[in-house]
This record gives structure tokens, C-alpha cells and sequence, in this order.
């Protein structure tokens, strides 16, 4: 049988400036952005959809970025951590980046086998890893201010804490395809397929505070499924667990299952199409501002909401 879930589809922060958000993300970082458009259940906020060239699923960093948020506090119940997947030879160029633009961080650190890692966080306060290894064939993206050999490739994993690691493996292994990759001390890593961009990491810490929603933290992590039938099969399992998850939602560029696993992260099943090009070309994903056909005849009042926001890829070279 097929898997119902295959990995990471996409993780979704909340962030406070716009401006800031898209500078860091694009511009240090290098990722692309993909998509700009709205909260769909909130459209006076932009959602920003960052990803490698065309946005596949284990690569899709999104963002509701709302001026004047207030901050959130790491903790149990949530993902704390981020990790992007880049090559093992990047270390010094990535440490030497990030020392230009006055981002403090930790490490490199060696994890599991192949695996070295720096720490640090964006201006919200959002955990980040770039894990350097030589295991990812992903090709990378850049807008040219980043060398190619350098550039992010995805997602390379992210990290729940908890209380204990055995209910949330439980939902994994037992009804969302996953299997135990490796362990660490109290690091438990899951997979549904084991690559990097797919890897989910379990910290059991039973001392942590709980975490607090809020700018800076995730708001949930979609899962890939291939179709909507995968979908509603993946939906009948969760469901006779008794995780209510909600009936499906159309994003647009995906179709949507929502459900709160037992540490308390708010999970999400994604369909891997119809992709982000239904609305824009290959080369232009990403400079247009998009609305759904429902939000077009509200578009003058969404864009005097919505705060501009401009971008140079020289700026950050």
C-alpha cells in the first residue's frame, strides 16, 4: 500500500513586520518568494509563501505577518525549531553571512552522523537551524546574491517539544506513515520518508514551560498527501482516532485538513498540487499580489489594508 503521507508539506509562522520578514527570508537567507497573498481566513494580513524554485512540498516556509503582534514564548505544545537543509562544504560561507549581518549564532554543532548545525533566530525570534550535510540531492535556489553551491535546498526537519515523545510518536507511526529514524538522548526522530526535509524531531522535556502563540511562533505544520483521495482516506484514520480533524479547506494552491495532535501542535494535511503555478508562470511566481476568486471584488479595500513591501536581491549580495 501507498503512503497516505509522504513528509513535510509546509510549516506556517506567525511574524510581526512585513517588511523585515520578506527582507530576512529573500534577502539573507535567499529563499524565494513564491507567493504573496492573503490569510484567507484573515485578509487584511498578507501570507507570504517562501520555497525553493516552484515551491515543492519540504520546502514551503509561509508567514502571517501582522504589525505590532505580540511576541510568543517557546515551550512545550509547539514547534520551536526550523531546520533548512544546506551543503556540508557551506559551513564557513554561512557563518561568515550571517556574522555580516549581525545575526548571532550557535554552534556548529555536531548532531547525528552527517549532520552539523547552527543555531540562531530571525528578528521575531523564530528558531532556526542550517543543518549542513551531504545527504540532500535537492537542487538549491538563488536569486544570484547567493552562489548556487551555497543556496538553501528546503527543509531539512522540525522539532515539537513535549512532555514525552510516546503520544505524538504514537499518531505518527500509527496513523500518519512515519517510522523512528534515529534517537539521541531525549531527541527522537521520526520520518515518513527518509530524506532530508522530511525528518520530525521529538524532544521530550518535561520541564520546558508551555509555549504561548504569538509573533514568532509556528502556527502549524502541514503534512504532503498526493491527492485528495489520499486525503480523505489520511482524514478517516485521524478521525477514528478521535482528533476531529475539520472538513477540507481550499487554499488554493492546496487542499487542507486540520487537527490538533495530543502535545497540542496543530497539524495540517496538504495535497501536493495543484501547485503554485495556477496563478502565475515559473519565472514570475511571487511578484504578483494574488487573491482567491472569492476576495477579487475586495481587492482596493485588501490592498489599503496590507502594508507595501519591495524587494532587491542586491541589497543583500
Amino acid at each position: 500500500m501507498d503512503k497516505l503521507i509522504t513528509g513535510i508539506h509546509h510549516i506556517t509562522v506567525l511574524a510581526d513586520d512585513p517588511q523585515k520578514n520578506l527582507d530576512f527570508y529573500c534577502g539573507v537567507l535567499g529563499l524565494r518568494l513564491i507567493k504573496k497573498t492573503v490569510n484567507f481566513d484573515a485578509p487584511e494580513v498578507y501570507h507570504f509563501y517562501y520555497g525553493d524554485e516552484t515551491g515543492q512540498p519540504g520546502t514551503i516556509l509561509t508567514f502571517f505577518p501582522h504589525k505590532g503582534i505580540t511576541r510568543g514564548r517557546r515551550g512545550k505544545g509547539m514547534i520551536n525549531t526550523t531546520g533548512f537543509s544546506v551543503p556540508a562544504e557551506s559551513i564557513g560561507y554561512w557563518m561568515e553571512r550571517l556574522k555580516k549581518f549581525n545575526i548571532a549564532f550557535k554552534g556548529p554543532v555536531d548532531r547525528f552522523e552527517g549532520e552539523t548545525f547552527i543555531y540562531f533566530e530571525d528578528q521575531d525570534g523564530v528558531g532556526l537551524e542550517l543543518v549542513f550535510n551531504d545527504a540532500d540531492t535537492r537542487p538549491g535556489f538563488t536569486y544570484g546574491h547567493i552562489p548556487p553551491e551555497h543556496s538553501v535546498k528546503g527543509f531539512y526537519h522540525a522539532e515539537i517539544w513535549a512532555d514525552s515523545e510516546k503520544p505524538t510518536a504514537a499518531l505518527l507511526t500509527g496513523q500518519m506513515d512515519h517510522v523512528l529514524i534515529a534517537q539521541k538522548d531525549n531527541r527522537y526522530r521520526y520520518a515518513a520518508t527518509d530524506a532530508p526535509g522530511n525528518y520530525i524531531d521529538i524532544i521530550a522535556d518535561p520541564q520546558s514551560p508551555r509555549a504561548l502563540k504569538g509573533g514568532g511562533s509556528v502556527d502549524h505544520i502541514a503534512f504532503n498527501t498526493p491527492n485528495i483521495e489520499t486525503q480523505l482516506q489520511a482524514k478517516e484514520k485521524i478521525t477514528h482516532q478521535s482528533l476531529n480533524p475539520t472538513h477540507v479547506y481550499d487554499r488554493q494552491y492546496f487542499k487542507s485538513i486540520y487537527f490538533r495532535e495530543p502535545a497540542g501542535v496543530l497539524f495540517e494535511i496538504a495535497t501536493a498540487g495543484p501547485g503554485f503555478q495556477v496563478d502565475e508562470s515559473k519565472e514570475h511566481l511571487g511578484e504578483g499580489f494574488k487573491l482567491p476568486s472569492w476576495y477579487e471584488q475586495y481587492r482596493e479595500q485588501i490592498e489599503k489594508a496590507v502594508i507595501p513591501i519591495t524587494f532587491n536581491p542586491e541589497q543583500y549580495s
